[in-house]
């Protein structure tokens, strides 16, 4: 593996920078992709500030870092990238809210909270849709999937490609999750579940009779260490690159909701910029959104690996069990189908099953 750590890190970013070394024996993850093409014409430089949620040693960083890299040598060093991680300009809502405003170039949000301004994202919050990542990466790189980034177009922020969050699995400090029941059946307390700002997630949560309680992904952690949730739900990698292991003793590999990332662009930092930038600025947003794809597919299983060798007992639901979660979580279809589009929903099924 490569080591690919840029040295624009500004100081701010780097003095988290300890948290992304703890897991800097990271699985032995695919170099970047050679940088290919032209260096682009002179139109003046550029700095362009990003912020992102996750950690250093993440998928999502890592990728930015290439995204970086792309722009640095295409422009023989006029567009530059200084990245803040670990939510140090605020949690997703805030930095999209930044980007209309122009204080802020560049974000990478989970498409769940950017339904506030593209509603039909809502269909990747539908439990259980997309079975698996052949599936949910032929999705993204439909001519739907561009329909829902272009209509970002006019709210102050230009959306340029779709990556992999992941599966979200269910982590807490409770009790082991094998079957719905496990959630908040009659004979247990419901968990307290952290979950996104976002009105189909609290559906799936309150369906299975947990007591979900939306929160910053920036307080999760000192959240769960102190008690005021029992649990949230993340993909294995954000899990381990967030050490929330460290506060949660069981996790199950529930798979019910497949989250992609956006990344994002101010249109008022896109507007200062040439056609010519433009153009390589899209370009290296999709090879690099590629590139997290690959990164995080080779990054999850080692990530549920790694995190049963640091303690937590994680199980492995069965086809019948996620039957049984399926089964369960019906009344949010019915409840969101109408609001969120049936005929998006089809088209969305329609692409999964030409991909099974």
């Amino acid at each position: 593996m490569t080591t690919i750590w840029r040295n624009t890190l500004t100081l701010a970013g780097a003095a988290t920078l300890s948290l992304g070394i703890a897991y800097a024996q990271s699985p032995d993850l695919s170099d970047p992709p050679e940088i290919e093409g032209d260096v682009v014409g002179d139109h003046g430089s550029h700095t362009l500030r990003m912020g992102i949620g996750l950690a250093e040693s993440s998928p999502q960083y890592l990728s930015v870092q290439y995204f970086a890299d792309i722009l640095d040598q295409r422009t023989e060093g006029r567009i530059s990238v200084d990245i803040f991680p670990n939510s140090q300009l605020g949690d997703d809502v805030q930095m999209m809210e930044m980007l209309q405003t122009g204080s802020l170039d560049m974000t990478y949000p989970s498409s769940s909270p950017a339904t506030t301004y593209v509603e039909e994202l809502a269909v990747f919050d539908l439990p259980f849709l997309l079975p698996n990542r052949d599936a949910a990466v032929a999705v993204m790189q439909s001519d739907t999937a561009q329909e829902m980034l272009d209509a970002f177009d006019g709210s102050g922020i230009k959306a340029l490609a779709f990556s992999e969050n992941g599966y979200r699995q269910l982590s807490n400090s409770v009790r082991a999750v094998e079957t719905p029941e496990d959630v908040g059946g009659m004979d247990v307390g419901g968990l307290t579940i952290r979950t996104m700002e976002n009105p189909v997630h609290l559906s799936i949560w309150e369906t299975l009779g947990a007591n979900p309680t939306p929160m910053a992904f920036g307080e999760l952690f000192s959240a769960m260490e102190q008690g005021v949730v029992d649990g949230q739900e993340n993909p294995w990698s954000t899990i381990l690159t967030s050490n929330f292991h460290e506060v949660q003793d069981y996790g199950s590999e529930t798979r019910h909701v497949y989250t992609p990332f956006i990344l994002m662009i101010s249109e008022r930092t896109w507007d200062r910029l040439a056609p010519e930038y433009q153009e390589l600025v899209q370009e290296a947003a999709r090879q690099s959104a590629q590139y997290e794809i690959q990164l995080a597919t080779e990054y999850d299983d080692w990530s549920r690996e790694q995190l049963e060798e640091k303690g937590m007992q994680i199980t492995r639901l069965d086809d019948e069990q996620i039957a049984a979660f399926q089964e369960a979580v019906q009344p949010v279809y019915d409840e969101w189908a109408p609001k969120i589009g049936e005929d998006l929903i089809a088209e969305i099924q329609g692409i999964v099953e030409s991909n099974q």
